[in-house]
């Protein structure tokens, strides 16, 4: 494949990304702070002894019930599961069909220490987006940031802008 020149007919597009940033969580929604503090409560219950760094995720259901999960960790590494992921999974396996899902915060920090910026991986962001895609209704997400703020994303949409759905799958015969 030849490397694209500047001569080349080439359209340059443009990406944004929209979300809130908060300067602490003082100024969340009620909703928002127990959706916050869920997944803080959720890293002391993290299983990391390989990496020392726990993850919390809490999900706000439509219900007002919270689903958590954490990162659990293993030494074959591919085999550990992130806590985005093990708390939508949680979800998954519950009567159908599950409350929707309103909004999710992740929260990190290492063993010892103040909590960190802990951003989903691609993986989970993937996996985020099918369930919010499934359900037909956004779902917001809040995120530390690394100098202290919150970001609020609106919907898990904006965190994967090209991303693998069921229509890019070839038809089932």
């Amino acid at each position: 494949m030849a490397a694209s020149t500047p001569d080349a007919p080439a359209t340059l597009r443009h990406l944004s990304l929209r979300y809130h940033e908060f300067d602490s969580p003082d100024h969340l929604s009620p909703a928002e702070r127990q959706v916050w503090e869920a997944a803080r409560a959720a890293t002391a219950h993290s299983y990391a002894p390989y990496s020392g760094f726990h993850v919390g995720a809490a999900l706000l259901l439509e219900d007002g019930s919270l689903v958590q999960g954490t990162n659990q960790e293993n030494a074959a590494y591919p085999s550990g599961l992130c806590a985005e992921r093990t708390a939508l999974f949680g979800l998954g396996g519950r009567p159908s069909p599950p409350p929707r899902i309103v909004g999710m915060s992740v929260a990190g920090r290492p063993a010892t220490g103040d909590f960190t910026p802990a951003l989903p991986c691609g993986a989970c962001r993937q996996v985020m987006l099918e369930y919010e895609m499934r359900q037909g209704q956004p779902i917001w997400l809040l995120l530390p940031s690394v100098d202290g703020t919150v970001l609020r994303f609106e919907r898990l949409a904006d965190l994967l802008p090209f991303h693998f759905s069921p229509g890019d799958l070839p038809p089932r015969l």
